[in-house]
């Protein structure tokens, strides 16, 4: 295993070098650099799946965690103790959008370098190592356009084109939705490509077929995301296409990638690289109310696999005397009370004055294991209020660190539970025939045995829940489909947030806020977020164009909606 980290780590590197150098036969012709004939693309490979999926701190700190994570609503800031209130990233700060749209956009150039070295005539020419690349780059276009709207697509790498233009949707879905076509057919009836690529495709091991699984998956994913929508004359072929190929379902079919435990945090992160760091409450995080509820008033045995019981005991809340929060004091206790009695809690709450004279109410929770989400985007009046022994924590499985012998949740790809919901959801659209049952409930079971639940507990949860069973109209189907998929995308924030925007669903994420005593409004005036804004690179860098693309899409705001969405 040591070794294969070692090549691993030796991809990146390299792949680091390479993509800094304008010529790369010059640094062959360097006595410490790597010959030509030593450099396999399986080394290339590595870090452009690392790079998207499991970037440096930096990024994944304020690009997944500050923004695709919390706008999913699945993980919540603004208790007692946070450095923010869990309005952070509903109002513009340039900051944190600029770290993760040049995460994002970053990404382009070292993706470009791969592409050009195994395409026809490129220092490493390999049909199936750019098929892969297609795929990679699929993935890549999906989750960014997803987030900012129109971005940079036809143009990028071509010959001579120094400021691309911006692409709307609707043709870089369609775009990439041809060139997942083009990688399917050159990886046919191949599994695997013969040159050691086991050990450095973190997806799937250097099995071709899984990528080609891969790549119909996705492409399902993105047609059923733009039947509908406006002008859209693609989708319906493009589905019938995927549901008659093979796809994602079965738990070895997981594109999940490994924590690793060897390359550090500045090339490799994870939660826990953000969650251990800092020292204190800081930077640490809740799970959100509504993944909670879901959970816990489901009794779906996933609770436990994605939260912790919260610490309980006691929380005394004290009376400011000046400023606003001497009016809403009352409401602010009387919210987080509803929250216990919600969750079924039992506990006990006592007036009473303190030493200093201040009002005070005290709650002290019975003993016992209970699960209490933190409701999103609480704002910071009432965050001294949100005390965190009363909400939970991710579970150690999500948050651990690394080099400690513990294991890891991994980063989420594309899951055999999502390849299971499409097809569902497909059927139910009247996009193609089967059983949506079979495949909703084989998309529950595989959820959570990624998360490993017992079998027992799982087809116990199937057998007894209603939530496991469509048995409503079209429409009550479709939003436990859409719920069960986000709750299935839990850790994979970004994917999460498009499923609410094209579904709708959970209705409590979806409808925003609107009591602005409890919640932060932020530039969206309590709706929820449709987009990210393009960061500053994108006007420093390509002003023209980005102008251009505004002048099509809308203001970069955002509240301006994707062509998708509902």
């Amino acid at each position: 295993m040591k070794n294969i980290i070692n090549k691993i780590v030796a991809g990146i590197v390299f792949f680091t070098v390479a993509t800094s150098c304008s010529d790369f036969d010059e640094i062959n012709a360097k006595p410490d650099a790597f010959e030509a004939t030593e450099v396999s693309a399986k080394f290339f490979l590595t870090g452009t799946q690392i790079k998207l999926y499991a970037p440096d701190r930096y990024p994944y700190w304020r690009a997944q965690i500050i923004h695709g994570d919390r706008y999913a609503g699945q993980f919540t800031f603004g208790f007692n103790g946070s450095w923010w209130s869990d309005g952070l990233g509903y109002s513009y700060n340039s900051g944190y959008t600029d770290a993760a749209f040049d995460w994002m956009s970053g990404y382009t150039g070292d993706l470009a370098t791969y592409m050009k070295f195994v395409e026809t005539g490129g220092l490493l020419e390999n049909e199936k190592y750019y098929a892969m690349g297609l795929i990679m780059k699929g993935l890549y276009y999906q989750a960014y356009t997803d987030v900012f709207g129109m971005v940079p697509y036809s143009d990028v790498g071509k010959d001579g084109v120094v400021l691309p233009s911006f692409d709307n949707q609707s043709d870089i879905y369609q775009g990439v939705i041809a060139e997942l076509n083009e990688a399917i057919q050159i990886i046919g009836s191949d599994t695997e490509i013969g040159d050691g690529l086991s050990g450095n495709d973190l997806f799937f091991n250097g099995d071709l077929q899984k990528w080609k699984k891969l790549a119909n998956s996705l492409k399902l994913r993105m047609a059923l995301r733009a039947k509908g929508a406006d002008g859209e004359t693609f989708a319906d072929a493009a589905i019938a296409e995927a549901m008659g190929s093979e796809l994602l379902i079965s738990e070895e079919d997981n594109a999940l990638i490994e924590k690793d435990a060897i390359i550090d945090q500045f090339k490799n992160a994870a939660y826990g690289d953000v969650w251990h760091n800092f020292g204190g409450l800081g930077s640490k995080w809740k799970v959100s109310e509504v993944l909670i509820d879901y959970l816990r008033d489901n009794n779906d045995p996933r609770l436990t696999k994605y939260a912790k019981p919260i610490e309980g005991g006691e929380a005394i809340f004290t009376k400011p005397t000046e400023g606003s929060g001497v009016a809403l004091f009352d409401k602010f206790v009387d919210f987080i009370v509803t929250e216990l009695d919600d969750a079924n809690v039992p506990y006990t709450r006592v007036a009473g004055v303190n030493e200093d004279g201040k009002d005070i109410v005290t709650v002290t929770i019975e003993e016992g294991e209970y699960y209490i989400g933190q409701p999103s985007r609480l704002n910071g009046d009432i965050q001294t209020h949100i005390k965190p022994n009363l909400f939970s924590e991710p579970a150690d499985y999500i948050i651990n660190a690394k080099n400690q012998s513990l294991d890891i949740a991994p980063e989420v790809v594309f899951t055999a539970a999502e390849g299971n919901f499409l097809q569902a959801e497909a059927i139910l659209k009247g996009a193609s025939t089967g059983d949506a049952q079979a495949l909703y409930q084989e998309g529950i079971k595989q959820s959570m045995k990624m998360w490993k639940v017992a079998d027992g507990d799982i087809d116990n949860f199937i057998a007894s829940e209603d939530i496991a069973l469509l048995n409503g109209s079209v429409d009550e189907n479709l939003e436990k489909i859409a719920v069960q998929r986000w709750i299935a995308a839990y850790t994979d924030g970004f994917e999460a947030w498009a499923i609410v925007r094209d579904s709708g669903y959970p209705t409590k994420l979806a409808n925003g806020v609107s009591d602005f005593d409890i919640f932060s409004g932020g530039d969206l005036n309590g709706a929820y977020p449709a987009r990210m804004r393009y960061g500053s690179a994108a006007y420093n860098t390509n002003e023209e164009n980005t102008n251009a693309a505004l002048q099509v899409q809308g203001p970069d705001v955002q509240a301006t909606k994707l062509w998708w969405a509902k």
